[in-house]
């Protein structure tokens, strides 16, 4: 036995490459084995439990024209009480009644007329007053001067309402448009400048600090630092500017105003038309409603870098 195992050793070179060894069934680690152990169906079950709860925590996916809900159901309802009689059409007349109300308005030129005359009023006094407050929280917002002159003041006026402002405006610019404008203007450039004020003093020192390092100029501070953290409260400052404007013009169209929509209701209230009444107040709510989908929209793609749970 020892002489041919002697033999073999001599009849294999010194330079052959190694046989294979045979796997060792005492200390190699099988496949099964290497194999991740499979969590018992418990554990996955009450994973599963966790990361549905956590899943409730945001609001959830948005569906499409999921805002036109609310506005369908009221609708609904006022529709199902106005068939069952359960409104007197003399106090609030139905859904029918105001459409068919509407179709004439449109055929006479009556109803697009007021609302081309409101919608101008409006888009004025939004304009000078999306200006006019954007201006002043930016001379406030990064100028210990600009606070000192201009905070003060527009914090005043913000504890007075604008309407209650109208008499004194009224004795100063009359009752034509230009107090009606200006009443709108005031409200909306109290309203942007308050949210991108404090916006804009809310952004990080540290991002002051980096520009500083980075030895930013004045133009490259306003548009790299300044711009994106004080868009956020601008829009909001939009937002209820746009519904500030539509409040304060239902008002100052009732003060010997000759056209508009709120002379059109102040007209049919002589007459208890409350059909023509609900059309004025469906076209500024239609209008309301509207301007301010557009705002979120310009909002979402202006403000895309962000993570919100508005989505």
């Amino acid at each position: 036995m020892t002489d041919a195992l002697t033999d073999v050793r001599t009849l294999v070179p010194a330079d052959a490459p190694a046989p294979p060894r045979e796997p060792d069934d005492t200390t190699a680690p099988t496949a099964a084995a290497r194999k991740p152990a499979a969590a018992p169906p418990d554990a996955v079950a009450a994973h599963r439990t966790r990361v549905h709860r956590r899943r409730r925590l945001g609001p959830g996916r948005g569906v499409p024209f999921g805002r036109l809900l609310g506005p369908a159901l009221v609708v609904a309802v006022w529709w199902t009480a106005s068939a069952a009689g359960y409104l007197d059409p003399r106090i609030l007349s139905g859904p029918g009644a105001v459409v068919s109300t509407a179709v004439e308005l449109i055929e006479d030129g009556r109803l697009q007329g007021n609302v081309l005359v409101s919608l101008q009023r409006a888009g004025l006094g939004l304009l000078l007053g999306v200006g006019a407050g954007v201006l002043l929280a930016v001379a406030s917002g990064l100028s210990r001067t600009g606070e000192y002159l201009v905070d003060g003041p527009l914090q005043i006026k913000r504890a007075i309402p604008s309407l209650a402002m109208l008499p004194l405006l009224i004795l100063w610019l009359g009752i034509g448009e230009q107090m009606k404008i200006t009443v709108i203007a005031l409200g909306v450039a109290v309203i942007v400048y308050v949210n991108t004020y404090a916006s804009l003093t809310s952004i990080d020192s540290r991002h002051v600090e980096l520009a500083e390092v980075l030895e930013l100029g004045r133009w490259q501070f306003l548009r790299k630092v300044v711009l994106p953290g004080s868009l956020p409260g601008f829009f909001v400052g939009l937002r209820l500017g746009v519904t500030s404007s539509w409040l304060g013009l239902i008002v100052v169209e009732q003060v010997n105003a000759t056209s508009g929509i709120g002379y059109m209701m102040f007209q049919a209230q002589q007459y208890a038309q409350s059909d023509v009444i609900i059309v004025g107040l469906v076209a500024y709510g239609t209008f309301g409603f509207a301007s301010d989908a557009l705002v979120r929209a310009v909002e979402r793609r202006a403000l895309s870098w962000r993570r919100t749970l508005a989505g």
